[in-house]
């Protein structure tokens, strides 16, 4: 193999090192090639080799900022289609619904027993905060939401999904 054919079998190699495809690989060292000729025009080059090895692995190097600049889209924010996270209204509609029935669900337990239920499943308060705060027993908040959980057991098994 003559001295020409080891260099471009050195340059793909390194070139396929540096993740690029062959044929990418050939264009850049064509270009590489095209850049020590003009070059060579002005000036002399005493290393060619160092010369084109520098210049793939720039043009390699300049390549891969194009493509990564290829992926930025230009369009101003203002004008871009955004997916709306909102719910669709016959979703949001049957929400209010559900929320509607629960409330008059609620208003169905005496006040004690709902503020129990309340304090505890919306508030996240623990039975022995819930009996402080209210000067209650801890046993008479037990009752209290043993009373609200069977209560809406039987509301969800009655009450019509409208």
């Amino acid at each position: 193999m003559d001295a020409i054919g080891l260099l471009l079998v050195k340059l793909r190699r390194l070139l396929r090192s540096r993740g690029q495809s062959s044929h990418d690989s050939d264009d850049l060292i064509q270009e590489a090639f095209l850049r020590l000729q003009v070059y060579c025009q002005d000036k002399p080059v005493e290393q060619s080799e160092a010369f084109l090895v520098r210049t793939v692995l720039n043009l390699s190097v300049d390549e891969r900022r194009r493509a990564r600049n290829r992926l930025v889209v230009a369009t101003p924010v203002e004008m871009l289609r955004l997916a709306d996270s909102r719910p669709a209204t016959d979703e949001a509609l049957a929400v209010q619904q559900r929320l509607q029935r629960v409330k008059r669900a609620l208003d169905m337990l005496s006040p004690r027993a709902r503020e129990v239920f309340l304090l505890h499943r919306a508030e996240g308060f623990s039975y022995i905060q819930i009996a402080e705060k209210l000067g209650i027993s801890v046993s008479t908040v037990e009752k209290h939401m043993a009373k609200a959980v069977l209560f809406f057991e039987a509301w969800s098994h009655n009450e019509d999904p409208e």
